[in-house]
């Protein structure tokens, strides 16, 4: 008797046959890892696909050097816990040795390209797994599963092939590589009731509690190794929490009291904004802002 899949059961199934997919038709496969909620997932998916044996690729984490330190902790823990190799691009070294400079406006965000592109040449890597999803920003509704990058990392929606019947082309010249996303179909909400349901943990800071903050263009930031509330901002101790975690000076927190996963998941259900509408700074810098990144080479 063959039993029906609920929706989480279609949306794991589908991400396992993805990472097998890969492991099977690609040479050198890598894993984005930045401790957020994504890619802790994309993780814990991957572990899933390969269990009992170790998970066959490393993975990679382009750290701007602004990150929030309770990620970071949960990150190297999750690395050690599984006996995982990490390779870490840091933005710092770029720009120390000049291949990149700050921006006036003090984010990395967009700085992350280059590191990426130079570690994904470094490490020959031809497969790159990304915890993009589409009902994030509507660059990414673009976005295959299987994206081809040119030579330089370049993204172009022109050359998306198609995908019917989950059939995937991996298929690239030397030089080129794969960016992969088996989570192109899940929404916020499809991860926070899988992450329920495997009680997967995530850092504490997805979940409410204390934090000072100043309010800049109607988000809540806060202060850090990227700098601190400017002129006519004030320093406030709020209760909040973060939807998506990212370089600090450009990821804003909400105002929260979801202390648990099941208050998050209430909260999330009544949203109407995603949680890079709703707290990405670089987001709004244009209409086509995150496409323009992806042209470039960004995730």
């Amino acid at each position: 008797m063959t039993l029906a899949l609920d929706t989480l059961g279609r949306l794991e199934s589908e991400a396992i046959h993805i990472f097998r997919e890969v492991a099977g038709e690609f040479d050198r496969p890598v894993i984005l890892f930045s401790g957020g909620k994504d890619s802790t997932l994309l993780l814990h998916l991957a572990i899933k696909a390969f269990y009992p044996a170790p998970v066959p690729f490393p993975l990679l984490h382009v750290d701007t050097g602004h990150n929030f330190d309770e990620v970071i902790e949960f990150r190297d823990r999750v690395v050690a816990q599984h006996g995982l190799r990490l390779e870490v691009a840091k933005v710092q070294d770029w720009i120390d040795d000049g291949r990149l400079e700050e921006r006036p406006d003090g984010t990395r965000n967009p700085l992350q390209t280059v590191p990426l592109l130079d570690s994904i040449t470094q490490h020959k890597f031809d497969a790159v797994f990304g915890g993009g999803r589409r009902d994030e920003e509507r660059a990414r509704a673009k976005e295959r599963i299987f994206s081809l990058r040119t030579a330089f990392g370049q993204w172009d929606p022109k050359r998306q092939r198609p995908e019917l019947w989950n059939l995937y082309n991996g298929r690239h010249r030397a030089g080129e590589h794969v960016r992969v996303f088996p989570l192109s179909n899940w929404t916020e909400l499809d991860v926070w009731n899988y992450i329920e349901r495997e009680g997967i943990e995530l850092p504490d800071i997805y979940y409410s509690h204390e934090r000072e903050v100043f309010l800049r263009d109607g988000m809540w930031l806060a202060e850090g190794p990227w700098g601190t509330a400017r002129e006519g901002e004030t320093l406030q101790r709020k209760v909040v929490r973060y939807r998506t975690v990212g370089d600090g000076s450009c990821t804003g927190a909400v105002e929260s009291d979801a202390a648990d996963i099941h208050a998050v998941i209430a909260e999330v259900a009544a949203s109407r904004l995603t949680e890079r509408g709703a707290t990405r700074a670089d987001d709004r810098l244009s209409e086509a802002a995150m496409e323009d990144r992806k042209r470039e080479g960004y995730f």
